[in-house]
């Protein structure tokens, strides 16, 4: 019966500077203790300084330091084709008074893009006819309508993007969750496509 060695690549991985990169970080192995044990501590590849913020790693490399150690076993392979290594670079400081004046800047933009979507829905007159339904009175403050509604509209979009400042208030990820996840699956597709491209070019 011949020996297999199954491996099952990690979509992508985020590492250091000058981190050295062994086939356990990129990869999930099964094979026989001994096998699984070496091939855990298998170097694949350095991050250097000079790396971009993308690296592939791509299947076929691995397995040919695989075979360098194992030329006699059959190796699967499952699930993607290559591993992408995101270079996490050091966060610059960032400064109170920037924060405040982005928030400043964010909070005023959102909130003039409420006030004109309600003026052109017309909101305020849908208001007090929906005052004038309920009490039969004209011309009165309709105060005791607008306000709990205000507070409605923001309650609405904590539920609707599921979070208080960093709490998360279930684990349903919410749909700006969800449109992050497809913007970074959009990009390790378009850093493969690259990368499959230019090996293409310098086989040529």
């Amino acid at each position: 019966m011949a020996h297999v060695i199954y491996i099952k690549l990690k979509h992508h991985k985020t590492v250091q500077s000058n981190e050295k990169v062994f086939l356990r970080d990129i990869a999930w192995i099964q094979a026989e203790d001994e096998v699984k044990r070496k091939l855990e501590q298998l170097f694949i590849s350095e991050v250097k300084k000079e790396d971009l913020t993308y690296k592939v790693l791509d299947i076929f490399t691995i397995i040919e330091k695989i075979r360098k150690l194992y030329p006699e076993y059959e190796i699967e392979t499952i699930g993607p084709a290559q591993t992408i290594l995101k270079l996490q670079k050091k966060h610059s400081k960032i400064f109170p008074l920037y924060v405040v004046f982005i928030w400043c800047l964010l909070f005023i933009g959102s909130a003039m893009a409420i006030i004109n979507f309600h003026y052109d829905v017309s909101m305020e007159e849908v208001q007090e006819r929906i005052h004038y339904m309920i009490t039969g009175e004209e011309g009165r403050s309709i105060l005791w309508f607008q306000i709990p509604y205000s507070l409605g509209l923001g309650l609405g979009m904590i539920l609707f993007f599921n979070h208080i400042f960093k709490k998360k208030l279930n684990e349903e990820p919410s749909p700006l969750d969800i449109e992050m996840h497809n913007y970074d699956e959009d990009i390790r597709r378009y850093v493969s496509y690259h990368e499959n491209e230019l090996v293409e070019r310098n086989e040529d």
